[in-house]
């Protein structure tokens, strides 16, 4: 039996999430469909366009993302406390970016003069509109949702169009961030859609190679702030550089089948988390294969375990990422 969200989502543990929408039916999320010759590309574009969109709705950053033809990959950073420091204003904005929201939260975030019965719910409804706006499976919801609509709509059927719910992955250190944003970045070039990272369209990684070359990062995707993290803002704590070069040689291995061609332990990264090549290699080409609802290194997955004395993790992974 599936286990709850409320109980797969403990921020306290962990900010970061790896989430997976998979689609129910044969015919395509995205690609071309070889029985009937049909071409569902533009789809990746609907879907890269929502998930920038909601990145900026959300207090929830976008570390990684990869479209495929039948399934999507996304790696999530809760920003919980940006939403609290939010004022009732900016948060019924929006959510009415989102939704129309009620008669009395519109007329509250026009300004109109309202008795105080009505400010006291609209002020009630945006509390709660807060909690969706870090909320991962309120994300989720609001990217998957339109989609389907926009899919049945053109396909001119009505059911299901995403496998039941998506799927979620805690990742608990810094080692099993990295191993799945590579694991996602690379997903193209492992299903051979793409030859190298920055040539994999509707991608995280492109947009971030793109952006290097003009030595800026995207706006729309949480950054690299470096390794010096006492003093920076919030971001992931490597250079974007070493990420690139990581997932490059990463990237090629993996298409050329050789594992001896590249010494991955030059890696500044590898060499910072202590993981070997091998053990790098198996992650982040692998990860879903090795890996389920927990993901880190062995002393996060017993932290975990002692803060969350029910759960279950999968210690297979600790292996792979000591």
């Amino acid at each position: 039996m599936p286990r709850a969200r409320s109980q797969q989502v403990s921020l306290s543990d962990t900010p970061y999430y790896h989430c997976i929408s998979r689609c129910v039916r044969r015919a395509f999320l995205c690609g071309e469909d070889s029985v009937t010759g049909r071409s569902f590309e533009h789809r990746r574009g609907w879907i890269e366009a929502r998930i920038l969109f909601l990145a900026e709705v959300f207090s929830i950053d976008i570390c990684a993302y990869a479209v495929m033809s039948n399934h999507l990959h996304i790696v999530l950073h809760v920003n919980e406390t940006q939403t609290k420091n939010w004022s009732t204003h900016e948060v019924l904005n929006r959510w009415h970016s989102l939704h129309k929201g009620t008669l009395f939260t519109q007329q509250y975030a026009r300004g109109d003069t309202m008795p105080a019965y009505a400010i006291e719910l609209a002020e009630r409804s945006a509390e709660a509109y807060r909690e969706r706006l870090s909320d991962i499976s309120w994300f989720m919801r609001e990217l998957n949702e339109p989609i389907a609509r926009q899919a049945n709509a053109e396909d001119e059927c009505t059911g299901r169009f995403w496998e039941g719910r998506f799927k979620s992955q805690a990742l608990l250190d810094e080692a099993s961030v990295l191993a799945c944003m590579a694991y996602v970045d690379l997903n193209p070039i492992r299903a051979n859609v793409a030859a190298t990272p920055e040539t994999s369209e509707f991608t995280s990684i492109k947009k971030r190679v793109k952006a290097a070359g003009k030595n800026v990062q995207p706006k729309a995707l949480y950054p690299f702030v470096g390794n010096e993290s006492k003093n920076k803002t919030e971001g992931i704590l490597f250079k974007l550089t070493d990420y690139l070069e990581l997932v490059d040689m990463t990237g090629r291995i993996a298409r050329q089948d050789k594992r001896g061609a590249i010494d991955l332990s030059l890696s500044p990264i590898l060499q910072r988390l202590g993981i070997s090549s091998d053990n790098w290699l198996t992650i982040a080409i692998q990860f879903e294969q090795h890996t389920h609802g927990v993901v880190g290194q062995e002393h996060s997955i017993t932290r975990y375990k002692n803060a969350q004395p029910r759960s279950r993790p999968n210690k297979r992974c600790c292996r792979l990422l000591a």
